[in-house]
């Protein structure tokens, strides 16, 4: 299953969340809901009907932009439609907040809220403090009391110093407006990003959303055939010399990550696309 509606077999200009349109023609009714959302769906409940005996799914784990994954996107109602799917199967469904809560999706604080579902557990880390290691789980009491069932040990567990640091994280956040930050330079910087699409045939799809972008390299657009890993890390070596640090991921490791801090300036962003132009215009001349 692979409910990526650029790559996978379904999905079309608007059938997810981002401003930049999928370049490839949508069969979703106009105004109607997505088709793509509901076949990839089938495909779930099609597992859950045929591999999965009757009310024995322990949990579904999603996160709400992937992000190793390579910035995929789900189409627009997919998850509804498996939550759905889960909680009839007796299943929990677990949002994986770790990089796309806090205000990184710009419209809301928890990525699951853009897509209409509330989740029975959330996991968040990483800007939860700000570079200090803290983590943290959030459910209800009915499931956080199935601890009591067994023996649970943290050592480092409610670490003051970590809560502190989380607690003041949290003000900043609002304080600063860091989600609005993430929405208007998110969407500065994904235009910037769009804008190389149009003048790199490498550059086959441009996603995302607020500070959570992905370039996905190609050497064929038609067929979406990967980039290299070698001509990937010239690209990446190339915005290294110049200043920008940018990961990778996906699949086959031919998509940029691009999550800058969520206080990132206009400046910024600018210099973010300089860099990666130069880059690309580096690498077309090999």
């Amino acid at each position: 299953m692979n409910a990526d509606p650029y790559r996978g077999p379904w999905g079309g200009q608007a059938c997810r969340d981002c401003l930049v349109p999928i370049p490839r023609q949508c069969s979703c009714p106009e105004g109607g809901p997505c088709s793509a959302a509901s076949l990839y769906a089938d495909q779930v409940h099609d597992v859950l009907r045929h591999n999965v005996s009757k009310k024995r799914v322990a949990a579904f784990f999603a996160e709400s932009i992937q992000g190793v994954g390579g910035t995929t996107q789900f189409p627009k109602g997919y998850l509804q439609k498996v939550y759905e799917l889960i909680r009839e199967h007796g299943g929990l469904c677990i949002a994986d907040e770790v990089q796309t809560g806090f205000g990184r999706m710009g419209d809301t604080y928890w990525g699951f809220e853009g897509h209409g579902v509330v989740p029975d557990i959330v996991t968040m880390a990483k800007g939860i403090g700000n570079g200090f290691p803290l983590a943290a789980v959030v459910t209800t009491p009915e499931i956080a009391s199935a601890l009591n069932a067994a023996s649970f040990f943290n050592t480092f567990g409610g670490n003051p110093v970590a809560c502190a640091v989380g607690s003041a994280v949290v003000d900043v956040i609002d304080e600063d407006g860091c989600m609005a930050n993430s929405r208007e330079r998110g969407r500065r910087l994904l235009l910037a990003l769009a804008a190389l699409q149009q003048d790199f045939p490498v550059v086959g799809d441009v996603r995302g959303k607020g500070l959570m972008l992905g370039v996905e390299l190609v050497q064929d657009r038609e067929t979406k055939k990967p980039l290299p890993a070698a001509r990937v890390g010239a690209l990446l070596e190339s915005c290294r010399e110049m200043g920008l640090l940018i990961g990778k991921g996906g699949l086959n490791g031919n998509v940029l990550r691009i999550k800058p801090p969520m206080c990132i300036t206009d400046a910024d962003v600018d210099f973010t696309a300089a860099v990666l132009r130069r880059s690309l215009e580096r690498l077309s001349q090999q």
